[in-house]
């Protein structure tokens, strides 16, 4: 389903996009009171594709061990929206989207921030008839949009889930996604960004950005529990085919990642998360961002072995969360999986994520 708005959408860059369009999936149906809807915010790779089948690959939907009939965001009991950001390639208005002159956008394309972001959903939770979501769920990029949706529309949201998240992008998440763009930008078919019009594709920069992200999404541990120094096949190649089994995967990652997602895209919203930071237009710090959130209820969840989005910066949160006064839970979970523990089978995040929400559906709402 896709969105398209009648009011245009104001960026934190000062342009705006005349009638953005957002693409958008839900499954379930809304109570009689409207008090059971949750919106599910994606990742930088993510899609509204949360659950079902997705339609470009064919695979199950990305957060299948949390969305679903008896897990913790359930379709027999929530009404769940999960809309494609944007600025993004699954439908939404993006740089692959007809611009004004109904060509690509391309690099004329304003740019995004996580605000804009969230601005465009409160759009489409308004057109769904939807005045006050009982939580916002998102992990990793999805987990500074559910922040945001907090700062931003504290009234509008009864919970906030931030899963393996933080308030700001670190200087050392900032460098790998500079040096994911520079090998977007350095593959001779980008083109200045208008590879679109003029039939190409940046394919194997968008694939080497690819694989450097995903190494941040894992673990040492993780790493070496998978694949270790095991060969690809018997004895070594003695020149620069895939000899290790973990070259392979990270190739094979980015060459699938190139048929579902669009260069330019990746561009902008990986800026988009290197300029957020919450507390930077808060004279009072982090805390007063969350000044108007107290009636929210927050859970924080962080990995241990998780160094893109590291404890530390979960724990930042809480603490700036109590000194506003906010409504707090945190739960740092013991895993070897790296950031992506989050997209995958995690029983205490299962169990912990369901008691959270049952708990939230309870709450009064605020008079």
């Amino acid at each position: 389903m896709v969105f398209a708005a009648d009011a245009p959408l104001r960026l934190d860059c000062g342009a705006r996009i005349e009638a953005p369009r957002i693409a958008y999936r839900t499954w379930g149906a809304l109570n009689a009171g409207r008090s059971n809807a949750i919106l599910i915010c994606h990742a930088l790779t993510g899609d509204q594709h949360v659950a079902g089948r997705h339609p470009a690959t064919g695979r199950p939907g990305w957060w299948t061990s949390l969305v679903g009939p008896g897990l913790p965001i359930d379709p027999d009991r929530h009404f769940i929206v999960c809309s494609n950001v944007v600025g993004g390639c699954m439908g939404s208005t993006g740089p692959s989207s007809p611009g004004p002159s109904g060509a690509a956008w391309g690099l004329s394309f304003p740019m995004i921030t996580i605000a804009d972001m969230v601005r465009a959903q409160a759009m489409l939770v308004e057109s769904l008839g939807i005045e006050r979501l009982l939580a916002v769920v998102g992990g990793s990029m999805g987990a500074m949009q559910a922040l945001q949706w907090a700062a931003d529309y504290p009234g509008r949201v009864g919970a906030s889930v931030v899963i393996a998240g933080a308030a700001r992008h670190s200087a050392q998440n900032i460098a790998f996604h500079e040096v994911g763009r520079q090998a977007i930008m350095a593959d001779p078919n980008w083109r200045g960004g208008d590879y679109a019009a003029l039939g190409v594709r940046p394919e194997k920069g968008l694939a080497v950005a690819r694989m450097a992200a995903h190494i941040t999404y894992l673990s040492q541990g993780a790493l070496q529990r998978k694949f270790g120094r095991q060969l690809q096949r018997d004895g070594l190649s003695w020149g620069f085919d895939a000899d290790f089994q973990v070259e392979s995967y990270l190739r094979h990652q980015g060459a699938s990642f190139v048929d579902r997602f669009d260069a330019n895209s990746y561009l902008y919203i990986t800026r988009a998360m290197d300029y957020f930071d919450l507390a930077a237009s808060q004279p009072g710090g982090l805390a007063a961002a969350f000044a108007g959130a107290r009636e929210v209820c927050f859970c924080i969840f962080s990995f241990t072995s998780d160094w893109l989005y590291p404890t530390p910066e979960s724990r930042a949160v809480v603490r700036a969360l109590n000194a506003a006064g906010a409504r707090v839970s945190f739960l740092e979970i013991d895993t070897d999986k790296g950031h992506d523990a989050f997209l995958l089978d995690e029983p205490v995040l299962r169990a912990a994520l369901g008691g959270f929400l049952d708990s939230a559906a309870q709450a009064p709402a605020p008079r």
